[in-house]
């Protein structure tokens, strides 16, 4: 009866072992029986707005982090030209300042709205002006005013730096502050980047310019507009007027990568801590 007793206990101590061992491997396994998470692997490419570039490589470099399978390639280049190229397949993601015009009506281009940008008017540090009214501005790029006495400024040449035609944001400073029937002066000196008309306004005396917030810095000036400094908070408040939605365009529905990505920057981690600290505005801010 001992010998039985004692095989027996042993008999209940190994099951019992077991049961633990394969409890330990389940919990560092997780549930044998959940289905396992597919990691994404692919490609993206996305071209277009360089105003919208920041934010877009950004959120790409950070996405490759948490999904190191996959590549995604950025390219500025201008708002028409993401428009163009997603439309002809050439890239997944055409990114653009400007809602997609009627020519691509029958293209099939989807729209992801995915932030609000705001526009500032800058110039030069040695440009002794720092306030235009709307009208001030509008003759100012078209050519009308050549000089900066003319808006209460000392007398200096104006000399303005502009974008491409096929930059988005050159198309919504058009539709925003120039009244119809009328362009930019031809005499413009045109940049193909943000970036490059930044350095351009930055290096040349008595210049002004246009572009999304984000880049402006000390190096310029930035512009009050019918005396209202630029703050995200007045864009909230309806005082200031320069701003478009940032759209990133796929051809019919997106690929599962692309998807993910878009609706990563969608994600309430990346607008919450991402969009603001990269000075743009979260999409939901528009649409509350």
């Amino acid at each position: 009866m001992t010998f039985g007793l004692i095989a027996t206990m042993t008999a209940g101590l190994m099951v019992g072992c077991g049961k633990e061992e394969a409890n330990q491997n389940q919990n560092a396994t997780g549930d044998s029986n959940a289905p396992k998470q597919e990691e994404l692997t692919g490609k993206i490419t996305a071209s277009g707005s360089s105003a919208l570039l920041p934010l877009v490589k950004h959120a790409a470099s950070q996405f490759q982090d948490k999904h190191p399978g996959v590549t995604i390639d950025v390219a500025a280049g201008g708002s028409g030209t993401g428009l163009k190229q997603v439309a002809e397949g050439a890239v997944n993601i055409g990114n653009s300042d400007v809602e997609a015009g009627s020519e691509y009506a029958d293209k099939g281009l989807v729209d992801h709205q995915v932030a609000i940008a705001p526009f500032v008017l800058v110039t030069n540090k040695d440009v002794a002006v720092d306030d235009l009214t709307s009208e001030e501005a509008a003759k100012i790029l078209t050519g009308e005013v050549k000089n900066w006495k003319e808006v209460g400024g000392k007398d200096q040449e104006i000399t303005i730096i502009g974008r491409a035609e096929s930059s988005g944001s050159r198309k919504y400073i058009k539709s925003a502050l120039i009244p119809k029937g009328k362009d930019f002066a031809k005499d413009a000196v045109v940049q193909d980047s943000t970036g490059a008309l930044k350095t351009s306004v930055e290096q040349t005396t008595g210049s002004i310019g246009y572009m999304d917030a984000p880049y402006a810095d000390d190096k310029i000036q930035v512009l009050k507009l019918d005396g209202v400094e630029y703050k995200p908070e007045n864009i909230a408040n309806g005082t200031w007027k320069l701003f478009s939605v940032e759209h990133m365009y796929t051809k019919g529905t997106p690929d599962k990568v692309s998807q993910a990505f878009l609706d990563y920057i969608l994600s309430d981690e990346f607008q919450s801590n991402e969009v603001e600290a990269l000075k743009f505005i979260p999409i939901s801010q528009l649409k509350n």
